[in-house]
């Protein structure tokens, strides 16, 4: 128990220091790396890990898992706190594959802003969109990097059209770039008429001198000629065509401000860091079924995004990820889950530097802790001191690709359950219990999340399984405001009833034509592509049938 509980005010100025954001990208546009690159200016890490080279001893930070190692890519989404500016930044990496794209949005319902990396070679790609679409629905503000302006890629003005288009709201540069490939030199930062010198291959944050110069400057413009002339032609044209940046549409979701830079060569990630503390939002106030929550309350109140099996192999542990969104917390303090009155304590809460943990005395609205356990919390729980509430907005979506999965070995048959419970619990993949027959099914969105959690299996739970296709193709939650025509239909359809891993019935349908069938004939009954949470609130008018 709290044996003083700081007040309102004190509580107010630690959540005005708090920033708590997503990197989005599509794959390799350079997220991980810029990830890397934050948390070395921030002074978090000292080296960063080599993204590509995944034979070398190092690995990125921020990907820990044995076969993000071995592949080089994100497929789990990671959470590092750093400090920078007197302002506690609460970073969450997302995995790039779109095969692990319902991870990256329960990720983007636990942030208050979204950093958006664009590879300048590319352009917005396909999961970008999907992405962005997922933070304009939610008003996320989204602040913009252009990646990789060392290589040869699109001309900044056309990245910027495109960018706009795309976004679907106005964009405006903060920062210039001058040059490209070979040739790039820096960036202007279009407020103080600053260029920013950089030199490629630069690994080293503390002892690099001042290089910021006065784009007015003649030795500059001596030396770059008619590359910085281009460049102020072009910021001439920006500056004339495009509206000034406003904060208040920035923060509504409606306008984006635009860095250009290279993060594996540190050209404009510092830029980055000050924007987010200079403009992207505190923790704000966040809506449960019952009240709007305040995160200046006293009171205490939690939400779980995540949860991750086996950060610590050694120990087989499962860790919840919580975003405090009001109160504060205090190490041993007692907790409710709403969604069924039991109490957890909390004496091993953790803070996070993706794989390092600490123990955790205190925290505040914004922040993301991690509360280790066996099963007792679920994706979409409420925590709180008491208060009986349930957040909203934690999406669970219908798979899109199914197979059945049985052991190699029967006598690992109780392993290859309590992995699939665990890995279906922190949603690496859904898993479904038929009412007939024994055999597990599981439902994703791509092939890869099939070859991640085979490979989880087998590493982490020594059981190595077979992936056998399965007949189905589509997926729906049902419910019904009458009980009683529910059982009847879960009875009548029982071979193509599932239950999920809240116990939730799924009907399970090969062709488009049996769901528009049991539609027809039951009227009574709703088909959910959606589930918002572990409460089972279904959310029709979200889903496009």
């Amino acid at each position: 128990m709290m044996t003083n509980p700081p007040s309102n005010p004190i509580i107010q100025k630690e959540v005005s220091r708090r920033r708590s954001f997503a990197i989005i990208s599509h794959p390799d546009a350079g997220k991980t790396t810029l990830t890397e690159k934050l948390l070395l200016y921030a002074g978090a890490i000292q080296i960063a890990g080599s993204v590509k080279a995944r034979k070398a001893s190092r690995h990125a930070t921020s990907d820990w898992m044995e076969i993000e190692k071995q592949r080089g890519i994100s497929v789990a989404s990671s959470v590092m706190q750093m400090e920078y500016r007197d302002c506690i930044i609460n970073l969450l990496d997302t995995p790039g594959h779109q095969d692990f794209s319902e991870d990256t949005y329960r990720v983007l319902t636990a942030v208050d802003s979204a950093l958006m990396v664009i590879d300048a070679a590319n352009g917005v790609e396909a999961q970008t969109k999907r992405l962005i679409e997922v933070c304009r629905a939610r008003h996320t503000p989204m602040i913009t990097f252009i990646n990789k302006m060392d290589r040869e890629v699109k001309r900044p003005l056309d990245l910027i059209d495109e960018i706009e288009t795309a976004l679907g709201m106005s964009v405006v540069p903060m920062t210039w770039p001058v040059g490209m490939g070979k040739s790039f030199a820096g960036v202007i930062d279009i407020a103080s008429s600053q260029m920013r010198l950089f030199k490629a291959g630069e690994d080293r944050i503390g002892n690099q001198p001042n290089t910021s110069i006065s784009i007015h400057d003649t030795v500059l413009a001596n030396k770059l000629g008619d590359s910085l002339q281009t460049a102020l032609s072009e910021v001439e044209l920006v500056q004339g065509a495009m509206p000034s940046f406003d904060q208040a549409a920035f923060l509504a979701g409606k306008q984006s401000p635009v860095f250009f830079g290279s993060a594996i060569n540190n050209f404009g990630v510092q830029e980055i860091l000050n924007t987010l503390v200079e403009l992207a939002p505190a923790p704000k106030s966040r809506q449960t079924l019952q009240r709007e929550v305040m995160p200046s309350e006293k009171n205490f109140s939690a939400v779980v995004f995540k949860i991750q099996a086996n950060m610590d192999p050694a120990h087989r542990d499962r860790v919840a990820f919580l975003r405090i969104c009001s109160g504060y917390f205090e190490r041993g303090m007692r907790l409710k889950i709403s969604r069924n009155g039991k109490e957890i304590r909390t004496n091993n809460a953790l803070s996070f530097l993706s794989q390092r943990r600490d123990i955790l005395d205190e925290a505040f609205p914004g922040d993301i802790i991690g509360i280790p356990n066996h099963g007792l919390l679920q994706l979409g729980d409420t925590l709180t001191e008491g208060e009986k509430l349930q957040f909203t907005g934690l999406p669970f979506f219908a798979p899109e690709i199914f197979k059945m999965v049985e052991t190699a070995d029967p006598l690992r048959t109780k392993q290859l359950r309590d992995g699939l419970m665990q890995l279906g619990e922190e949603g690496a993949i859904q898993v479904f219990k038929p009412l007939i027959g024994g055999q597990m099914l599981l439902g994703a969105f791509g092939q890869l999340q099939f070859e991640v959690v085979a490979h989880r299996l087998k590493s982490e739970y020594n059981a190595e399984v077979r992936l056998l296709p399965a007949r189905y193709s589509i997926s729906r939650w049902v419910s019904s405001a009458n009980p009683l025509v529910l059982k009847k239909f879960i009875q009548e359809n029982s071979h193509r009833i599932s239950e999920d891993v809240v116990g939730a019935p799924v009907f399970l349908a090969a062709h488009k034509s049996e769901l528009d069938v049991a539609q027809q004939l039951w009227k009574e009954v709703e088909f959910h592509a959606l589930r918002e949470h572990a409460g089972l609130v279904f959310q029709k008018d979200l889903v496009n049938e």
